[in-house]
């Protein structure tokens, strides 16, 4: 337990992150663990973060979610445990390799031993406008997402979860679109076969589309057009749900289907494909063999990424337009001047310290 007074985020006394230390507000690790904090510090307001799920027409719908439904129990109780890019250990058994790390897993724990896994949830701290939107009207803004590799692992696994107990169900969604495929890894088959895998793809999604549960943090953090400036009302959150996520990649396929290449967002229809092709077969996920092997000769250092002329069609709402966390609530989420020990970048952490009056 950290010192009253030392640097600390609002709501993480339970964490693996000790944020006494300046390593702890590192960029990668303040990235991950101010969003947590905003959504505590939210809870405690009572305000619900927007929850983006998927409709039975396929299409994403607003709503809202408790952050007691988003971490999986009561986030200011004393027995939530936040584990920052640490491995869902739920999933282990269904990897045929190492498990990847997600940015935050929520776990109960007594006396220092955790008890129980409950979430696990992929973080992406966003900055509005992006340079795509930053010349609109602050009515058209939007937020660039760049998605990782183990992003869709993740999607995978949650998804594969929900026929745990009834493979053969997956099976009969899967593999009609999957099983004849000869080259997972081939540009012409793959492009011949997207449409089959899309589909698929999408029944498997309507099946179990009441299965659907949180998985992706999106925070917004909104500034005067292209400068560091906070906007008065600049901090909230959105929360994708697994099945609802897929809309950003998939939505993009009709677009692109007639190409001759396969690009990103095509290439992770294809990876989610067959990791759950190989789950209904061998039940576990060759998941490190997936993205090696099917590269389509782009780099595996991202997933995809959609810029904020394709996001802002997703967030649209009162809370892009005005966010509901004010700039001057911050000190009371980054506490005992924390914001002192942040490395200034063109990211969140550099907007907060362009605004360290705020803290006086």
């Amino acid at each position: 337990m950290s010192d009253k007074n030392e640097p600390t985020l609002f709501g993480l006394a339970n964490t693996n992150r000790d944020f006494s230390l300046k390593r702890d507000w590192g960029k990668n690790v303040f990235n991950n663990a101010f969003p947590a904090s905003l959504a505590l510090y939210m809870h405690s307001k009572g305000i619900k973060p927007v929850y983006m799920t998927l409709d039975r027409q396929l299409h994403t719908r607003h709503d809202y979610i408790d952050v007691q439904d988003l971490f999986g129990h009561n986030p200011l109780s004393g027995d939530i445990f936040f584990a920052f890019e640490s491995l869902y250990m739920p999933y282990e058994s269904l990897v045929s390799t190492m498990l990847p790390r997600v940015d935050l897993v929520t776990c109960t724990h007594a006396n220092g031993v955790i008890e129980k896994c409950l979430r696990d949830i992929e973080i992406k701290l966003t900055a509005l406008p992006d340079n795509s939107t930053a010349d609109f009207d602050s009515s058209e803004y939007g937020a660039e997402m760049v998605v990782r590799p183990d992003t869709i692992v993740y999607l995978a696994l949650s998804i594969a979860t929900n026929y745990l107990n009834d493979r053969s169900r997956l099976a009969n969604l899967i593999l009609p679109a999957a099983e004849h495929i000869q080259e997972w890894h081939s540009p012409t088959e793959m492009n011949g076969n997207m449409i089959k895998i899309q589909e698929a793809i999408n029944n498997v999604l309507l099946d179990s589309i009441d299965r659907q549960k949180p998985f992706l943090l999106q925070p917004i953090w909104k500034t005067l057009g292209k400068t560091l400036e906070l906007e008065d009302n600049c901090l909230d959150i959105y929360v994708w749900s697994d099945y609802g996520f897929t809309r950003l990649f998939m939505d993009s396929l009709s677009r692109t289907a007639s190409q001759d290449t396969v690009n990103r967002p095509m290439r992770s229809c294809v990876w989610l494909a067959k990791m759950l092709y190989d789950f209904v077969v061998e039940g576990k996920i060759n998941h490190s063999q997936t993205i090696r092997d099917i590269t389509f000769g782009w780099q595996t250092d991202k997933a995809f990424a959609v810029s904020g002329r394709i996001t802002r069609n997703y967030l649209k709402g009162p809370e892009l337009l005005k966010p509901r966390v004010t700039k001057y609530e911050l000190k009371n989420i980054i506490l005992n001047h924390g914001e002192k020990l942040l490395s200034p970048e063109r990211r969140f952490d550099a907007a907060v310290l362009s605004n360290a009056s705020l803290f006086d």
